[in-house]
Parts: structure tokens; C-alpha cells; sequence
């Protein structure tokens, strides 16, 4: 999927309500929600891939990973909700079209044709690295405008994204 630069992020329109004034500038919390709308579009669809292999899964490991996958993506479908939050609570709209998180998400989509059950595993071990590596780039700006919410929320983001990624590539061990 050819992929178009992003929009800008708009603050939400405000008429008759007080402007935001929580300590962090204009500016930081623009660029603070144009990385939490990238990360809510990796999540979405690491969440989408999740959900696919788990309808799509065959094979001797079937059952195992297919009860591991509706884990992996009940995770994920509740982790969304407080990324969306947090950029509305920056001022923000956040993203919730499929075009948004195609041009948004540093994932590539699902495969058209379901991959065997390891080679599965495979493709989300990198979508939750490519997640966390996602998070992780939004620290500095973070840390920069002493959002300590925001920071938070990446911390446990990051904790259940390198903890599946290791239980995902412990499967692939030999």
C-alpha cells in the first residue's frame, strides 16, 4: 500500500469551551498526538492481523495458538481505547478510518492469503517490535514537555508489546 505523508494533526474545534491549558504548549501536544495516532494505527492493526490468524490458523498447533491469538487480540482491542483517549485529551481528534490508519501505520497489512501457523507467528513478532519501536520514538517528546500521562501509557504499551514479541519468538525456537 503506497502510503501518502500524514495529515496534521487539528486541535478540535472549541467554540464556547475554555482553551486547554493542562501545562503543555500548543506545539508539544501536537506533536505528542501525531505520535499517539501513529502508535493507535499500529495498534489497530496489529489488532486486525491478530484477529485474522486467529479465524485463519490451521494446523497441528491449532489450538494452542489459536486461543493465543484471541489473547493477543482482546489485548490489543483494549488497548486502543486509551491511546484515542489520551489524544483527545491533548485536544485532538484521533484517528478512526481505515485510510487514516493505512496512511498513519508503519505496518503492512494482513496477507491476502492466510500464512501457515509459524510463519504467522512470524509476522507478529515484527508487528509488535515495529509497535514498540513506534512507542519508544515518542519518549523524547514526551519527556520534553513533562507529559507524564502520555509517558505512561507508552511505558505499558511497550511492556506488553516486547513481552508478546518474546513469547511469539519462543514458539519459533528450535
Amino acid at each position: 500500500m503506497a502510503k501518502s505523508a500524514p495529515k496534521k494533526a487539528s486541535p478540535v474545534s472549541r467554540t464556547g469551551a475554555p482553551p486547554i491549558n493542562i501545562g503543555i504548549s500548543e506545539k508539544d501536544r501536537a506533536a505528542i498526538t501525531q505520535g499517539l495516532s501513529r502508535l493507535l494505527a499500529d495498534t489497530y492493526t496489529l489488532y486486525l492481523t491478530t484477529h485474522n490468524f486467529h479465524w485463519n490458523v490451521t494446523g497441528p498447533m491449532f489450538n494452542t495458538l489459536h486461543v493465543m491469538f484471541m489473547t493477543q487480540y482482546t489485548e490489543l482491542w483494549n488497548a486502543v481505547d486509551p491511546v484515542a483517549e489520551r489524544i483527545r485529551s491533548l485536544g485532538y481528534h484521533a484517528p478512526g478510518s481505515y485510510a487514516e490508519f493505512g496512511r498513519l501505520t508503519s505496518l503492512p497489512d494482513v496477507p491476502v492469503k492466510p500464512p501457515q501457523a509459524l510463519e504467522m507467528v512470524r509476522i507478529l513478532v515484527k508487528g509488535h517490535e515495529a509497535v514498540a519501536r513506534t512507542a519508544r520514538e515518542l519518549f523524547p517528546l514526551a519527556d520534553k514537555a513533562s507529559d507524564e500521562p502520555t509517558a505512561d501509557l507508552l511505558t505499558q504499551r511497550l511492556t506488553v508489546h516486547e513481552q508478546t514479541a518474546w513469547m511469539l519468538r519462543s514458539l519459533l525456537e528450535e
